[in-house]
């Protein structure tokens, strides 16, 4: 035989060598499971640590003893765990779980894995053929409307409806044991309505009446949240959950979908731009199309109405009283409901702050504050829209303030304040931050000596905080009654909105660092007075329960005044700026005690005089 044949006739053995041992391998492979008795596992699981399915759990027995390692491979065929080596014997039951960590110890990726046997004694390897799956990610059920009635734009639903008819939350959801979470958002903290609503596996539409137990719930913003499990034991819901199992929220940013509900039995919108008297102001009564009656008194006025009706349309003209300015009060009534709401009116005659009378003061209420502050969800994400939480909030909108229709702070602040002025018959024109913004009405360039600033003043749009400035650079004088204030922007859009609302500042509109309202007993005492602003007093305040430092007038302000505390950190201040003169009082709980402490009494009248 040639060389050229022999080496034919070795390729051709070793291809036949070749070919028969494929053959064993593959009947090896082929009839290797049956090596494996009662092999078990489970298709998914979903190691996210929430105590469901969080380990992939196999089990099987051996034909033969034998010494047993078994690994993890991904779809690819690379080993990505080793889970087990051990000896087992012969037809004993074996569990093994997996943890759903890599080599490394971190989490496996999602995805698709196998398990291989090796069988050390026999000198072969099995990779079983059924897969399961590593799945951490939860569903995501989405509500993708409320009705019944279907609404052009997003909005919450109203309840109770005026035909009985509830409130259905439609969703798309696929998976099991679907319930319903239901939570108050609004007034107050965010906290459960109900326990969790059980639904079928095949539910798309969940209907709320707006009862608890058979019982009205209060009014408010609630928000409907949809839960759903897969297979892999993954909880997702439409709303995403804290640690808590509340919404989680982002400033700045709405809640995804549209889940809300809101609950209102009464409810009233005032005007946000001043109304002059004896001209016809209109609001906006929701009262679920029951008849209602109002009545209308002056803040601090006495307690007999001014004027008093009845009705059941949606719009209340109602003519402003002649005469003097002010604020008034319009409390409106059902059968079971009532609401009070304030409104801004100006003279019928401003003589007062005009270049004619240059004594006049301005008072200048917080309308956009106020509507920053109030709770109500215009876009139906079952949010309330809050400045505070970085929110766009619409200025025309129902006043729920603190649940009774009043502005959160007004009835221990501005109220109280006004009050006081009209019963020490002090003369004063008035109007508002958003009407200031608008460029109508009277302005801080009309002739005015002082600015009285009532209450809180969180926000402001930097045309008007401009305008402030120069005000009191010009010789103005602008005395602060809240807290926390002039230390924000928001920007006044011409549809009536604030938006993109601004951080605090370190420092107010006038250069002066604010230190945290902090609520701790502390007598307060004369330190500085070039204004005699403290005439007529002890020079102490005792009993003050809060208060609010002024921790620096920084390079722009120069102290005039001031009352300091046991700290030596001025709280009632008086700063120089430019011409003028600002005045921050740093009590909150000053107004609310005008009517029994005569050292605030005289405070007061000290600032009205510096004012004019």
């Amino acid at each position: 035989m040639s060389g050229t044949q022999r080496v034919a006739v070795g390729v051709f053995a070793a291809l036949v060598a070749a070919t028969i041992g494929a053959f064993f391998v593959a009947q090896n492979l082929k009839n290797g499971p049956s090596v494996l008795q009662q092999f078990r596992r489970y298709p998914f699981f979903s190691p996210n640590g929430d105590g469901r399915f969080d380990g992939a759990r196999v089990s099987f027995k051996l034909r033969e003893t034998d010494d047993v390692t078994i690994e993890v491979v991904d779809d690819k065929g690379d080993t990505v765990a080793e889970i087990y080596d051990r000896r087992v014997t012969r037809y004993t039951p074996t569990q093994v779980r997996w943890s759903g960590r890599l080599e490394n110890g971190r989490v496996a990726p999602d995805g698709v894995y196998r398990y291989r046997f090796t069988l050390r004694r026999q000198g072969r390897s099995i990779l079983v053929p059924q897969s399961f799956r590593l799945d951490t990610t939860p569903p995501k059920p989405r509500i993708v409307g409320i009705g019944p009635v279907k609404d052009v734009r997003p909005q919450p639903e109203l309840l109770p409806n005026p035909d009985g008819a509830p409130a259905r939350v439609s969703f798309d959801a696929t998976g099991t044991k679907k319930r319903v979470l239901l939570f108050k958002t609004g007034p107050g903290p965010v906290r459960p309505a109900m326990a969790p609503v059980a639904l079928p596996d095949d539910a798309t539409s969940w209907e709320w009446d707006g009862k608890v137990a058979g019982r009205k719930v209060s009014p408010g913003t609630y928000l409907a949240v949809i839960e759903v499990r897969d297979q892999a034991g993954n909880i997702g819901t439409s709303i995403p959950l804290d640690r808590r199992g509340l919404p989680a929220t982002t400033y700045g940013s709405p809640l995804p979908g549209r889940g809300g509900i809101t609950v209102r039995y009464l409810g009233v919108q005032p005007p946000i731009q001043p109304t002059r008297a004896g001209e016809r102001g209109e609001f906006f009564v929701d009262a679920r199309q029951q008849r209602y009656t109002w009545n209308l008194r002056r803040v601090g006025g006495p307690p007999q109405p001014i004027r008093r009706g009845s009705g059941t349309r949606a719009k209340l003209a109602i003519s402003a009283p002649d005469g003097a300015g002010g604020v008034y009060l319009l409390e409106v009534r059902t059968r079971t409901r009532s609401v009070r709401v304030p409104w801004v009116v100006r003279p019928s005659t401003p003589r007062i702050g005009t270049r004619q009378d240059p004594s006049g003061v301005l008072v200048v209420l917080p309308v956009g504050t106020w509507q920053g502050r109030n709770p109500v969800d215009d876009d139906g994400d079952g949010l309330p829209d809050l400045l505070d939480r970085g929110l766009p909030v619409r200025l025309r909108r129902v006043m729920v303030g603190d649940g009774t229709g009043l502005p959160t702070g007004f009835a221990q602040q501005e109220a109280p304040l006004l009050a006081h002025l009209d019963r020490t018959q002090r003369r004063y024109d008035v109007t508002t931050d958003v009407a200031l913004a608008a460029g109508t009405g009277p302005q801080l360039t009309d002739g005015y000596r002082g600015v009285i600033l009532p209450g809180d003043v969180r926000w402001l749009p930097p045309a008007v905080g401009k305008a402030l400035r120069g005000f009191v650079r010009r010789g103005g004088r602008v005395s602060l009654f809240g807290t926390r204030s002039l230390l924000r922007e928001v920007r006044q859009t011409p549809r009536e909105r604030w938006i993109e609302p601004t951080a605090p500042a370190t420092r107010d509109l006038f250069g002066m660092r604010l230190g945290p309202l902090t609520r701790r007993s502390a007598v307060l005492t004369e330190f500085q007075d070039e204004l005699d602003l403290f005439q007529g007093t002890e020079g102490q305040f005792a009993g003050v329960e809060a208060y609010e430092e002024t921790t620096s007038t920084g390079s722009q302000s120069d102290p005039v005044a001031a009352a300091v505390t046991p700290g030596g950190k001025p709280v009632i201040l008086a700063a120089r700026f430019g011409e003028g003169i600002v005045i921050r009082t740093g009590l909150p709980d000053l107004p609310a005690n005008l009517s029994r402490d005569e050292q605030y009494q005289q405070l007061v009248r000290r600032i009205w005089t510096l004012s004019r």
